[in-house]
């Protein structure tokens, strides 16, 4: 799973809020044109978003590999048939649009979360959504974005003790049940020291956030949100 990358790259000197903007324009667009044309122009698009974040489209995809099973046997199962001829390809192909446009707006996530500092993702909600709502918000998306790398490097823990116990040598199942239990109680353990720490700290609700400010590098970047909402509204 990415997390925050420190660089210089040009997504990393623009404010987090139009890179939102961005990424809200990208998904409209995304959902409005299925077509092969439409998600060719957001291919273009969205390698473009990853060049400015000098993200490889490699190093994305292995950010992903959790998920690209899943986007890849969505339309195998739609297009598989129980007779000759085995597999149709226009039942596949709609999902395959699908798969294809949800993995290009996951990237354009990545090279977000890689070029955003988590500060100041809370400090671009808490701005967006005013009053207590926008706290709450802001609050849980900088626990999220803290801890579940954390929680990721536990499972994967979890499957190397496991994996040094012989483990890798029981059923699948097994070895399943195992680690998502050890994962578990990992989580619980975490969730409850972050409890007794956010107690012990006094967390504030309305904490000093970095100062955010809209500079000439975010005008195209505006422009680019703005040219994408249009296109998926119409």
């Amino acid at each position: 799973m990415s997390t925050y990358t420190p660089g210089e790259s040009f997504a990393h000197r623009l404010d987090p809020r139009s890179k939102l903007a961005v990424q809200a324009g990208f998904a409209v667009a995304a959902l409005a044109h299925t077509t092969v044309p439409g998600l060719a122009v957001l291919t273009g698009v969205c390698a473009a978003i990853l060049l400015a974040a000098r993200t490889h489209p490699a190093r994305a995809l292995a950010d992903l590999r959790l998920l690209l099973p899943f986007l890849v046997l969505l339309p195998v199962v739609e297009g598989a048939t129980l007779g000759p001829p085995w597999f149709s390809v226009a039942d596949a192909r709609a999902p395959a649009l699908a798969s294809y446009r949800t993995l290009l707006v996951v990237l354009v996530s990545v090279a977000y979360v890689r070029t955003t500092p988590v500060r100041e993702s809370r400090a671009a909600v808490q701005r967006l959504v005013p009053g207590k709502p926008g706290r709450v918000l802001g609050t849980g998306v900088a626990l999220v974005f803290r801890n579940l790398a954390v929680f990721r490097g536990d499972l994967r823990r979890a499957r190397e003790a496991s994996a040094a116990r012989l483990g890798d040598e029981r059923p699948l199942v097994d070895r399943m049940r195992l680690v998502a239990t050890a994962g578990l109680a990992r989580a619980l353990g975490r969730t409850e020291t972050l409890s007794l720490a956010m107690r012990a700290r006094c967390l504030s609700w309305n904490p000093t956030l970095p100062p955010l400010a809209l500079a000439r590098v975010d005008v195209p970047v505006l422009a680019l949100a703005c040219t994408l909402f249009t296109w998926g509204l119409l």
